[in-house]
């Protein structure tokens, strides 16, 4: 089913919860209709269901209330527990009239509507709950195994129902829901304390500081605004149409089947056990519809699934009111019933929402929850109103059954042009949401190639909207259909190259001819790399025209684009042209030696082609000056499995910057089992980021079982290991040194951070990853309040108990403060040079050398790697990065010095670098619309200019010049600053601060002159 560990380790909670529940949901169901229809009369059954109708919007109003008043938690604790009370209540009363023997008939219609509650409320719920502590992607493994505990849970109240109900009456039945619901709150209880609970600590403590006060609401659209919009829009108005009368002939199926076994059942524990025996077969039906649900949607689509299910209705209805008067009747009316509230609830509803996903976010909820309110009392008011026919006496059951199946009928149409519909909407749609829409097409159209709607697509291929052709390209490619090739093989002349490669991601070519396949290749003489490239993948599928396929792309290996290149290699290789094999390694030789794209490009081909005979070319390029090489060639070799580079990659982790570090961790991973002994090697590294890459990588690749017996006793003893590292700042400032103390002290914290985010990466894998993340979040908060919260949920023992109190440990020394020097300063900085972080080894030395020799930094003429890490950590825009990205940068700025009246930039002339001056002054000018020159402003030390045109190239906007006397300077080239900003987007934020700032100079200094 695709489960994974942490799905296992939560079912085994949550399942419960749905079980127990989903019993005490259809006992209780079935109890209270037995009961209101044998007792009140099912003759009422349409007056009460006006009734609640007409309440619900109160009881929707009272529960959010409820939930802005309390935390989340809280909230669903209290609403559990109140339905246990009803139920506990209802229950006691049930048996309290049949142990005195007496009876008071106007109780039974409370009852009806306290029990129905319980029924609505509980099964939102149980959804909530699941979809509240299960992230996303991990709620859509589950669901299915959710949904099979509930209908096993339906299928086991039944055969209670239909054995306790003959045996002990319908109060019994009744009062064992209760029972169930308490066996259900235990585990409901320790599922929210254990994931729930650490999600809301920040929002907990923000509902318990709010003020006495209302706050401000926001301004929202009035409930009039959607009506207007809904009748105004054919679509939306076909939608609420279909959600209204789907539920009133669900209700009026109801109210034949209720009517139907009063007849047949007068006794009532008869009639109990009947309900019961229905029920059983109904969640039976449920649980094996579940088995092809998933697959049925994917085929059929939203659209068509809520056809089928009208045709359903249709069909049942008919045969109900054809045998309704006969010996089959019962039986028809019966099985209708069932199937339709399995297919209404657990079915249709689901497909409601793929109406509202083309609305536009910010409004998407208020046409969400207009249209159910609408539907939900309109469908009820329908199906009891038509059923209130019968109660009066004005028509006969069977005469009522043939009403419902002239409703079903136009359900049916209704359904019918909400799908034609469909598509229009879609397009009106495309501009404001166009990147979601190809995903929603495809749900609610689905898979299947004769559809009428797919068709309708292909009147939008000559759209003047650049958006709406891509969608419908997106949607036809997504039916892999051949039969619309000739229609896209007319569109090899768009001049958009997005069009181009849309249309060629649609073409199917199995079954083309020749004559098509020779069109096709037109693309490959394209002027944009993407979209020939895209042409070599496809052509690439034309198997059944191997030899010619393979000859249009065997030329493609001599393009003058690297992707180009590694798709024709990869080409020929899936068409298995063994003759080419050479000229694709030809190929392969030339990419990894051109260098920079090409390089990427190769290792690349090599890595999805797993060539390993390139292992050791590739493993060299780990050595390339250029961060994009190196980053690729660690993704191959984790797709290699080459576990030999293992110790080579460790070593980079400390010095390599947040994409590479990323790449390193990815590849240990893609190496999978194999990587297992060497990673287990370094658990006890002593340099804290090498420690950290190989327990996360093996949190990621051992199961459960096995991190309980090689992970945690060696990450917990490495946590608690005592060290000296934070001394070595203290006695930094001692000696006056604090500009080396700030960076040593930055670069302990850093250490210190490795080693709680290793220990994280192991705690997500013995807890849900969600909330780990959240508790990691709220420990590091500026809050006391919710740093000491999470701390507490931590010391609890979250996952694993030795592990929560060691991180707990090492995050209180975190917390603690170094300030004092227990030995002699001079004793630490001469241990801090035999330590294993290399930085801290040369502060140490650093400063021992300062010590020897007072006037070193007179002497000096250019700055050591370390005295570029002190500057920069002094120039704001890098004041917030780690010591190791100070490195790098360091690593890639030059040095230089320029003597007086130089130029460094001139206005309309391009730059291609950043400077940040370390001693002298810089004048910016610019010239006024008269060509007069005026001074903008000057720099000095530690301020940066020619940021802007340095990421692009463009000419300059200002005159750069040294004044009074010589200017030394960092020079950053404008590649190495773009792929920063990228890496660090603080960095991005900075240099527009300093652009901003600068063009304010200048509008001040053009208002003076003016």
């Amino acid at each position: 089913m695709g489960l994974r560990t942490e799905d296992m380790r939560k079912l085994w909670m949550m399942l419960p919860i749905f079980y127990f529940s989903g019993i005490a949901e259809s006992l209780n169901y079935t109890a209270f209709m037995a009961l209101f229809n044998q007792r009140f009369g099912v003759q009422y059954l349409p007056y009460i269901y006006i009734f609640e109708a007409a309440i619900m919007p109160l009881e929707g109003w009272l529960l959010a209330k409820l939930a802005n008043r309390l935390p989340k938690a809280k909230m669903m604790t209290t609403l559990y527990l109140i339905m246990i009370g009803l139920l506990a209540v209802n229950g006691a009363v049930l048996l309290g009239f049949k142990a005195g023997g007496i009876d008071f008939r106007y109780y039974y219609p409370i009852l009806f509507l306290s029990s129905n509650f319980v029924v609505r409320q509980l099964t939102l719920l149980l959804w909530s709950t699941a979809f509240d502590l299960c992230p996303t992607q991990q709620a859509k493994r589950m669901m299915p195994v959710f949904i099979a505990s509930t209908t096993t849970g339906g299928i086991t109240a039944g055969l209670l129902a239909h054995q306790i109900g003959k045996l002990l009456g319908t109060e019994a039945v009744y009062a064992l829901a209760p029972v169930l619901m308490v066996l259900g709150f235990v585990f409901f209880r320790k599922a929210l304390a254990r994931y729930l609970v650490p999600l809301t600590l920040k929002e907990d403590i923000r509902l318990k500081t709010q003020r006495v006060a209302e706050p401000k609401e926001e301004t929202q659209l009035p409930a009039g605004y959607y009506a207007k919009q809904m009748l105004r829009s054919p679509f939306l108005l076909c939608a609420v149409a279909l959600m209204t009368l789907m539920p009133a002939v669900y209700f009026m199926i109801e109210y034949q089947y209720f009517t139907a076994a009063e007849a047949k059942f007068p006794v009532e524990g008869d009639l109990t056990s009947f309900y019961g025996l229905i029920t059983a077969i109904q969640f039976t039906f449920c649980l094996l519809l579940q088995t092809v649900s998933t697959r049925l949607m994917n085929w059929l689509g939203a659209s068509n699934m809520l056809l089928a299910i009208t045709v359903v209705f249709f069909g049942g209805f008919g045969l109900t009111a054809m045998f309704l008067n006969q010996s089959l009747g019962i039986f028809m009316v019966s099985g209708s019933y069932a199937i339709f509230y399995i297919l209404l609830y657990y079915i249709a509803e689901p497909c409601y929402q793929l109406f509202f996903k083309m609305m536009p976010i910010s409004k998407r909820d208020g046409y969400r929850y207009f249209a159910q309110g609408v539907a939900a009392s309109g469908g009820i008011l329908i199906g009891s109103l038509l059923s209130l026919l019968h109660s009066f006496g004005l028509l006969q059951l069977s005469p009522l059954a043939w009403l419902g199946v002239a409703v079903a009928a136009i359900l049916v149409v209704v359904a019918w042009f909400g799908r034609n519909l469909y598509v229009r909407e879609l397009v009106k749609s495309v501009q404001s949401l166009h990147a979601d829409l190809s995903e929603i097409a495809g749900s609610f159209i689905g898979g299947i190639r004769s559809s009428k709607a797919l068709s309708a697509m292909l009147g939008y291929l000559k759209h003047p909207n650049d958006y709406v052709r891509e969608l419908a390209l997106e949607v036809i490619g997504k039916a892999k259909d051949s039969a619309f090739l000739p229609h896209l093989i007319g569109m090899i002349g768009e001049e958009s190259s997005r069009i181009r490669l849309a249309v060629l991601r649609a073409m199917n070519l199995q079954g083309a001819t020749i004559q098509d396949l020779v069109q096709v290749a037109s693309f490959l003489e394209d002027e944009d790399p993407e979209v020939r490239a895209e042409c070599v993948k496809l052509i690439s599928k034309a198997t059944h025209l191997r030899s010619q396929s393979h000859f249009f792309i065997r030329v493609k290996l001599l393009d003058n684009h690297p992707k180009v290149v590694h798709e024709g290699v990869k080409a020929l290789y899936a068409l298995e042209s063994e003759e080419s094999y050479q000229a694709c390694d030809e190929a392969i030789i030339k990419m990894l030696d051109n260098g920079g794209e090409w390089a990427v490009y190769g290792c690349h081909t090599v890595a999805d082609l797993k060539l390993h005979t390139y292992a050791a070319w590739v493993l060299s390029l780990l050595d390339d000056h250029r961060p994009a090489v190196k980053v690729a060639a660690a993704h191959c070799i984790g797709q290699l499995q080459h576990i030999e580079a293992i110790p080579f990659l460790l070593t980079m982790v400390p010095l390599a910057d947040q994409e590479m570090r990323k790449a390193i961790l990815q590849a240990f991973v893609d190496m999978g089992e194999k990587a297992l002994p060497a990673l287990l090697a370094y658990v006890n590294h002593a340099n804290p980021f090498i420690w950290n890459a190989a327990v996360t990588a093996l949190a990621e690749l051992l199961d459960e079982s096995m991190l309980r017996k090689q992970l945690v006793d060696p990450c917990v003893a490495r946590m608690l290991a005592s060290t000296q590292e934070r001394a070595l700042p203290a006695a930094l400032n001692e000696l006056g040194m604090k500009g080396l103390a700030e960076l040593a002290d930055q670069r302990c914290a850093e250490l210190h951070q490795a080693l709680v985010g290793g220990a994280w990466a192991v705690m997500a894998k013995f807890a849900d990853e969600r909330v780990v993340a959240t508790l990691r979040e709220a420990t590091e908060d500026e809050s006391d309040e919710v740093r000491d919260n999470a701390l507490e949920v931590l010391a609890e023992g979250l996952g694993d108990r030795r592990l929560a109190l060691a991180l707990l440990e090492l995050l209180k020394q975190d917390a603690a403060t170094h300030s004092s020097v227990k030995q002699e300063p001079l004793l630490i900085l001469q241990e801090a040079k035999s330590w294993s972080d290399d930085w801290l080894k040369d502060i140490a030395s650093y400063a021992l050398s300062s010590l020897e020799r007072v006037d070193m930094r007179e002497e000096r003429k250019f700055l050591t790697m370390l005295d570029k890490v002190i500057f920069l950590k002094q120039v704001s825009l890098f004041a917030d990065l780690s010591v190791d990205e100070l490195g790098l940068i360091a690593g890639i700025a030059t040095e230089e010095v320029h003597e007086d009246l130089t130029y460094l930039l001139r206005r309309g002339q391009s730059n291609a670098a950043m400077y940040l001056i370390i001693e002298g002054n810089v004048e910016l000018s610019n010239e006024t619309g008269e060509g007069e020159t005026g001074t903008i402003g000057v720099l000095g030390p530690k301020q940066a200019f020619g940021e802007t045109t340095a990421l692009d190239g463009s000419p300059s906007s200002i005159t750069a010049q040294v004044i009074f006397d010589e200017v030394r300077v960092l020079m950053l080239q404008g590649e190495s600053l773009s792929r920063l900003v990228r890496l660090y987007p603080e960095i991005g934020i900075g240099l527009l601060h300093a652009s901003s700032a600068r063009v304010r100079l200048l509008e001040n200094m053009l208002l003076k002159m003016a």
